[in-house]
Parts: C-alpha cells; structure tokens; sequence
C-alpha cells in the first residue's frame, strides 16, 4: 500500500494541480501522514526550477497548519488518536521525554528537532500534549519547516537534477549536522560570555 501511494505522489509532482496536493500532503504530514513532502517537492522544483520558492513556500504553509493539527491531536486527542500515532513511529516509549523536553526548551526544541528527519507530527503532538503556547508553537513551526523546504528547494534550484541523489541519500545527514553545529555554537557562545 506505502509502495502505491508513493508512485501516486510521484505521478502528482507533474500535474499542474501539484502545488494544491503539496500543501496537502505537507498538511497531512505534519498530524499523522508518514511519507514526507519531500517526495513531492523534490520533483516539483526540477520540473519548474523557477518556482522552487513558491514550491517550498506552500510546503511550510501546508507544515505549519497541518502541525495545528498535530498539536490539537496532543492538547485533545492524545489517548484516542495521539498514542496510536505514537505506536505506529515507535516513539509511544519515549514520548514523555519529548513532553519533558518541550516543558524545558518549548520553542528550540521545535526548531531543532523540526529541521531534521525526525518525524515532524510527533513534534506537533507533542507540543500539544506540554501546552506549549500556540503562538510560539507556530513560530517555531514556520522557523524550522522554512528551513528544511527552503534548503531542499535551494539545493535544486541552483545545483539541479545533480544534486539530487544527494537530497535523497544524504539531506537528513547534513541537516543533522547543522543542527548539532548549531546548537554547539550556542552552547558555546552561553559559556564563553
């Protein structure tokens, strides 16, 4: 079934109504779907390079509303829907942990997290379940979503067909990277100054 969905997907990243199902397949995502729009976005741009800013633009739009849903899943959901959610990624075990985190870091934790591979919905639900102020919930949603399509999208619009083996095969290593750089730049400049 995950095999047809995503061949339908990549039938759609043609189609002229493409930008329509990214948004919502990047909506989806961002609660409960677990093919991210990345599969979508990728062809998209190399399809009409030109619009790899509107491409990633939709993309973070259709994120952001779609992790609302998320968070609304953890804040009055959580026992019927959010946990069968949890148990489907493998994250019911250590999903407290992500709730500690969310109650100690809120909106970095969101945007660290947010902008690797790591399942974005368990993110949304998670913040729902701490409470998280739902204005800084999304801030931090448009935070990290816009920097992951808008690396993808960057990456295809000025390297091309080339650089996409290296999208799909090595994104979520650099993006890792990047995170832990980043936060060791922080860390670092709070116990120099």
């Amino acid at each position: 079934m995950m095999r047809r969905l995503y061949d339908w997907m990549m039938r759609k990243a043609a189609d002229e109504r493409a930008p329509t199902a990214l948004f919502w397949v990047s909506f989806i995502e961002s609660s409960v779907f677990p093919i991210p729009p990345d599969v979508m976005l990728v062809p998209m741009v190399l399809a009409r390079r030109m619009k790899a800013w509107w491409y990633a633009t939709v993309a973070t739009v259709g994120s952001v509303l779609g992790g609302v849903l998320g968070y609304a899943i953890g804040y009055y959901l959580f026992d019927t829907v959010g946990q069968p959610i949890l148990k489907f990624y493998g994250k019911a075990d250590s999903f407290q942990t992500f709730v500690d985190w969310f109650n100690e870091w809120g909106v970095w934790i969101l945007i660290i997290k947010g902008m690797t591979p790591f399942p974005y919905k368990v993110l949304t639900i998670a913040a729902g379940v701490a409470s998280m102020n739902l204005l800084s919930f999304m801030v931090a949603s448009v935070v990290a979503r816009a920097m992951r399509f808008y690396l993808v999208a960057g990456l295809l619009y000025f390297f091309g067909e080339p650089i996409r083996d290296f999208i799909e095969k090595r994104l979520s290593l650099v993006t890792t990277v990047f995170v832990v750089l980043l936060v060791a730049g922080f860390v670092a400049v709070r116990f120099v100054f």
